[in-house]
């Protein structure tokens, strides 16, 4: 019997998610080359430490601008509702395998982390440009670039983490790594973890 299946994500939605994930692997890798001594030598991923503080920020604003795209794309998906807040009261259980409430396209976590996104970009832009030698950083007082430099760091760690769970979220849940290699899901998937949208998807009312 044929595998029966559900577009989740079209091609250009899917590139442009993977410009956004190796644009944050690249600043990742160099930035905390940056902010801890022991990882300085991870710098190389731009060929030198010099190349590496010249080219972070420009990768900064790619990985912004690719993320911008996804936020006005995706942003209205993402208000949370009732059936969130019982996922996310309920989830040990989803942590089991099950599944709670009516879920739309997207379930509690990912909006969570949806938001969480949105503000660490916002943040890292704002104080990335604020430290950003030797374009901006001259036009603002040393104690602002000192708080801009903390916001910074801080954001990308609360991004870090945010990802790490992102990624482990996607790989514990099989079929979901499929949505975004191959932008397809089948229809017992969609019917278990986003029922709603899997309703809306198809018409089927059970």
């Amino acid at each position: 019997m044929k595998e029966q299946l559900i577009q989740r994500y079209s091609a250009p939605e899917r590139i442009n998610h993977w410009i956004v994930a190796v644009c944050f692997i690249l600043l990742a890798i160099s930035g905390l080359a940056f902010f801890y001594p022991a990882f300085f030598w991870l710098t190389g991923v731009f060929g030198t430490p010099q190349l590496a503080r010249i080219i972070h920020p420009f990768v900064g604003v790619v990985m912004f601008l690719a993320f911008l795209r996804q936020f006005f794309r995706y942003y209205h998906h993402n208000f949370i509702d009732a059936e969130d807040v019982k996922w996310m009261k309920a989830v040990g259980t989803v942590m089991k395998g099950g599944e709670v409430g009516d879920t739309g396209r997207y379930n509690g976590g990912q909006k969570g982390m949806f938001w969480l996104m949105s503000g660490c970009m916002a943040l890292l832009l704002l104080s990335g440009i604020v430290a950003w030698r030797p374009y901006f950083a001259a036009s603002f007082p040393i104690p602002l670039i000192r708080v801009a430099l903390l916001v910074h760091a801080s954001s990308a760690l609360a991004l870090i983490a945010g990802i790490i769970v992102h990624v482990y979220a996607a790989l514990w849940v099989k079929g979901t790594i499929r949505a975004m290699v191959e932008g397809v899901v089948t229809h017992a998937w969609a019917r278990k973890h986003h029922p709603r949208w899997y309703r809306e998807m198809t018409g089927n009312k059970r």
